[in-house]
């Protein structure tokens, strides 16, 4: 696809200035997560209905080149989404041993259920065989097991723990899901026993937002802060505002990234059933755009190998401007400042969303990312005042839409668009005297 935004460069140039001066101390030490880690998982299109089979069509699928993007015949992972993620259901429930452990047998091995998966390294072959990364899923949720002391730290209890992740490097993986439904829970016992490997693996911690970094720990690559989000724009804007806290403490950053939770872009009629009604285009906007603006992982769940869906999003998740956005790094990772007071009511949400609010992300050489959202029931005028843009980055300003991909003029003071009902102008503001974006 075409050549990046020129702001791409800056923020690799920036990561690494970090990486050499930093040591990203507080973050796990695998050199992974630099950027906002870009995949797919399987929860949301097969929830326990999964097989090896149905797996590896779908890593076929992430290296099809069937799209373009400018012209050039361009596959998912050639926009960065290369991990391909199996969720839960893998195991052969059971009793075992005289601790009747669910999926682990009285030594710690975890049980394969060999015939949805008749061999699970299978995966990571093929996922390497077609440049692709290929992840696991461990403390699963269906039968559940209790191989560890519920506690986030301190654990006594590690045989599981160790056999889990000899199983992982054994078999192949790449990276690792670490849901928060078993008793192993002590993401540093987890990170240490994946250090002691000498394989650096991608970590996710989906402990639902309970636990958490701060400032001098982070044994993992990126963290849950919210519930499941689910296909409906209730669920994702409530999941959207989960992540504002870590970015305004500065704790979703290079190797330690706040995570709402996967897309549910092309997705409905999943796992959650009436809730996953699915979203309209314009939702689907909302969804895609803030996740990218808050710098979250970008983690596909829809069926890629589906072409209606496919050529239905491929404009929107194919963006190469909005990926770089979310790639971005220049010190903040993005995050609300400006939001109407008053507020509707959405299905699936307690609280009131605001009928408008403004989120940014600085991208360096002066400009900033900027994604205005009309959550109101009608099309509404927006105006951005350049002034209330946090460092103020011009009062003559350039304006670059995004989902267009041109370039929409120069401005003094404010930019005001029409924006439909819950839809998002999702732009780039930088000096007018810029020459390029």
């Amino acid at each position: 696809y075409s050549a990046e935004p020129p702001w791409a460069l800056e923020t690799m140039q920036r990561i690494a200035l970090l990486a050499v001066t930093a040591g990203l101390a507080d973050a796990i030490d695998n050199g992974l997560g630099l950027t906002p880690p870009m995949g797919w998982r399987s929860w949301n299109l097969y929830g326990a209905k999964v097989n090896q089979d149905l797996i590896i069509g779908i890593m076929e699928g992430m290296v099809s080149r069937k799209r373009t993007v400018d012209g050039k015949p361009t596959s998912l992972c050639d926009l960065g989404y290369c991990d391909v993620g199996l969720d839960d259901n893998w195991q052969q429930c059971g009793s075992y041993g005289v601790d009747k452990y669910t999926y682990h047998n009285e030594e710690g091995v975890p049980q394969i259920n060999t015939e949805r998966f008749p061999d699970l390294s299978a995966l990571p072959r093929k996922a390497h065989e077609l440049n692709l990364t290929a992840g696991w899923y461990l403390n699963n949720c269906i039968c559940a097991d209790h191989c560890g002391n519920n506690k986030d730290f301190g654990e006594n209890v590690t045989k599981c723990y160790e056999n889990d992740v000899k199983a992982l490097y054994n078999l192949g993986f790449d990276s690792l899901k670490l849901d928060g439904c078993g008793t192993q829970r002590d993401l540093t016992v987890w990170a240490d026993c994946m250090n002691a490997t000498g394989k650096p693996i991608m970590i996710e911690n989906c402990h639902w937002g309970t636990t958490v970094p701060n400032d001098t720990w982070c044994p993992f690559n990126f963290y849950r802060t919210s519930k499941d989000v689910r296909a409906s724009y209730g669920s994702v804007m409530f999941n959207l505002g989960t992540v504002t806290q870590w970015a305004l403490q500065g704790l979703s950053k290079p190797g330690c990234w706040a995570y709402p939770d996967m897309l549910e872009v092309g997705c409905q009629h999943g796992p959650g059933g009436a809730s996953d009604p699915g979203l309209s285009e314009s939702e689907s906007r909302v969804h895609f755009g803030a996740w990218c603006i808050v710098s979250s992982p970008l983690t596909l769940s829809h069926d890629v190998n589906n072409d209606t869906v496919m050529d239905k999003i491929w404009p929107l998740i194919a963006n190469p401007e909005a990926i770089a956005v979310n790639q971005a790094w220049a010190g903040h990772s993005g995050s609300p400042f400006q939001q109407s007071t008053r507020g509707i009511f959405v299905k699936g949400i307690v609280a009131p969303v605001p009928t408008w609010q403004y989120y940014y992300k600085p991208l360096g050489g002066g400009k900033t990312a900027i994604l205005m959202i009309n959550s109101d029931e009608t099309e509404e005028e927006l105006t951005l005042a350049f002034d209330d843009i946090p460092g103020k980055p011009c009062t003559e300003c350039a304006i670059r839409d995004i989902w267009d991909r041109a370039d929409v003029g120069h401005f003094s003071n404010s930019y005001t668009v029409k924006v439909g009902s819950r839809d998002a102008a999702f732009i780039v503001v930088s000096p007018a005297s810029s020459t390029s974006f």
